[in-house]
């Protein structure tokens, strides 16, 4: 079933499932009226007739309002999940017809100064970030940017092993679905919980209740308080014994361990509404079964014995009940029968000592696991993309078959494109020919095929090599940066970075575009002449077709393609990439229209 079909019968099958969950809820609120109506009706029989069997009646009455109320508190959370979920369809549903609102832009991501994001749109509003991210947590979108922003140059073995768990993923929509979810529409901040639990690790705690000793003298107390209580029932002993005995219990646990108890309770508040959100995307990770080596990775994290993520959060569960039943009636009472405020303290210090630790180590777990459940997503959304092959080569290897921009859609013009190892192809053209579409159709599927997500064309085969581009270079007037200034710091850059790797794919949009034209042109043609030296490959997008005689000094590493339009009565734009120089250009042709249609 295709992703449109399965998401519109998803969000079909629970609306009707919500509307029948609140068409029994409103039920449910006559029934609980009425319950509690007949229930103060036989108390009232009670008090006129003095019918016992009216006081058992009310009872029942009261029982059948608890189960109630019960079933109706679990039928609302259903209710809840269950937009949540129509929800997360929903916002696929739109993500198909080309409406990303409902998920972040990555903005923050954005880094001028990057090998390649900012010029191949890979953050902000309608980029592929925006296209891809479903991350429930902040820590899940740090992932998912750090995964597209990479510039070290993966291995293939890396690769693979990405690959296998995102098409694993792709394949349990039901998984996927459940677990985004969990977000309930907003973002859970990974910063805030690492600071808070950083926070509670700088706290200091009495480490006495945690000792065996204080454990064997506790049980031994209260021991010996039931031994002198069966001793005052059964009359061998004096009644003030016990007592006596229970006094000085509460006394000792109240100094020993009074304090520490209010620092733990402050610690758990602090924590705890942070960490609750885990608990059910942990349960879906660690009971998902998966078979891909990352998936068993991630569940191994989660749930290996001695850092079981889900036994920890349900330990402290436990903790947090105890500490909820406390109160100032309760309290001694407690402390009397059996030492409660001090297995509390060991209760926690125990849990602290085992499980703190490892808290963070669950988060980046789940960090990841929701990054890749985007990446899945994304895997899913787009049947038309295919996995690239990847080649182990120590040189530049890039043959395409069929690519386009994964933002054009299938209707996209597909071109064929092979580059050699240290190469350098100059694609000219007139202004909206498709130039600049292609060169970054270029550099964005071979981010997504490094990061182990299909590609956007019929075949791929790549090697890995570091990558590189200048095409949106901008000034910095706030440091004094113009622009022809900042190209020339972009191309410094570029140098260092070409310095540092093996073999570097550049992708270049007009060197220089800040000077006159002939200044340009020699600039220009000195950049290439120079970095040839170097182990570099690359594609040059110019509108200076004096550029493309450079083919002709050096056939050998220079060759010229161009995107070709057609002049008559109108522009025909084929965005079809061919080999030699572009004959038509436009931008005269374009502005004769415009004047002719102001002036006339």
């Amino acid at each position: 079933m295709y992703p449109k079909e399965l998401y519109s019968e998803r969000i079909a099958a629970l609306t009707e499932e919500i509307r029948q969950l609140n068409k029994y809820n409103r039920l449910v609120v006559v029934l609980e009226l009425s319950a509690i109506g007949l229930a103060i009706g036989c108390v009232v029989a009670y008090t006129m007739w003095s019918n016992v069997a009216a006081l058992v009646v009310a009872a029942l009455f009261i029982a059948a309002y608890v189960a109630i109320r019960w079933r109706d508190s679990r039928n609302s959370r259903m209710a809840e999940e269950k937009e949540s979920l129509r929800s997360v369809y929903q916002k696929e549903l739109n993500y198909l017809d080309g409406d990303f609102s409902g998920f972040a832009s990555g903005e923050q991501y954005a880094n001028p100064r990057h090998a390649f994001s900012l010029d191949l749109d890979i953050f902000g509003p309608q980029s592929l970030f925006h296209r891809i991210n479903r991350a429930v947590t902040t820590g899940g979108s740090d992932f998912l940017a750090k995964e597209l922003a990479e510039t070290r140059v993966r291995t293939i073995d890396e690769i693979e092993v990405q690959r296998e768990v995102i098409r694993e993923l792709s394949e349990r929509e039901p998984l996927r679905a459940a677990f985004m979810a969990q977000g309930r529409g907003r973002q859970i901040d990974t910063t805030d919980i690492l600071e808070a639990l950083h926070e509670v690790q700088q706290l200091k705690f009495s480490r006495l209740a945690a000792h065996r000793l204080t454990y064997i003298a506790a049980v031994g107390s209260i021991i010996v308080f039931y031994g002198l209580l069966a001793g005052a029932i059964f009359g061998t002993l004096s009644g003030a014994l016990p007592l006596l005995w229970v006094l000085f219990q509460i006394l000792v646990v109240y100094l020993l361990f009074g304090r520490t108890l209010k620092r733990i309770n402050q610690c758990i508040n602090i924590i705890l509404p942070r960490l609750s959100t885990y608990v059910n995307m942990i349960m879906l990770i660690v009971t998902a079964d998966l078979k891909s080596r990352v998936g068993r990775d991630i569940i191994s994290q989660l749930s290996a014995d001695k850092q079981d993520a889900l036994k920890s959060f349900r330990l402290l569960k436990g903790i947090i009940n105890a500490l909820d039943q406390r109160n100032e009636i309760w309290v001694p009472i407690s402390n009397a029968l059996y030492l409660a405020d001090y297995f509390i303290v060991r209760r926690f210090l125990l849990w602290q000592d085992c499980y703190m630790e490892h808290i963070e180590e669950w988060i980046a777990a789940v960090s990841h696991f929701d990054a890749l459940v985007s990446m899945a997503t994304f895997r899913y959304n787009e049947p038309a993309a295919t996995d690239a092959e990847l080649v182990d080569a120590d040189e530049v290897v890039y043959e395409a078959r069929g690519l386009y921009h994964p933002f054009l859609g299938v209707k996209a013009v597909r071109n064929n494109f092979t580059m050699a190892d240290q190469h350098y192809y100059i694609i000219t053209g007139a202004n909206m020919a498709g130039k600049s579409t292609f060169l970054r159709s270029i550099g964005i599927n071979y981010v997504l095929a490094s990061c182990g997500m299909p590609v956007f064309a019929d075949s791929l085969r790549v090697s890995l090599f570091s990558l590189f581009s200048s095409m949106r270079t901008t000034d910095d007037l706030a440091h004094g940066i113009s622009y022809f200034n900042a190209e020339l710091l972009r191309l410094q850059q570029l140098i260092e970075t070409c310095r540092q790797n093996r073999h570097t794919l550049i992708i270049l949009d007009e060197i220089l575009k800040g000077t006159n034209s002939l200044d340009k042109l020699n600039g220009s043609r000195l950049f290439l002449q120079s970095v040839a030296s170097l182990p570099i490959t690359g594609i040059i997008a110019t509108h200076d077709l004096e550029l493309s005689k450079m083919e002709q000094e050096q056939p050998a590493r220079f060759h010229n393609y161009c995107f070709e339009i057609q002049l008559s009565d109108e522009i025909t734009y084929t965005y079809r990439l061919s080999e030699g120089v572009a004959r038509n250009q436009n931008a005269t042709y374009l502005l004769k229209n415009i004047l002719k249609a102001v002036l006339e």
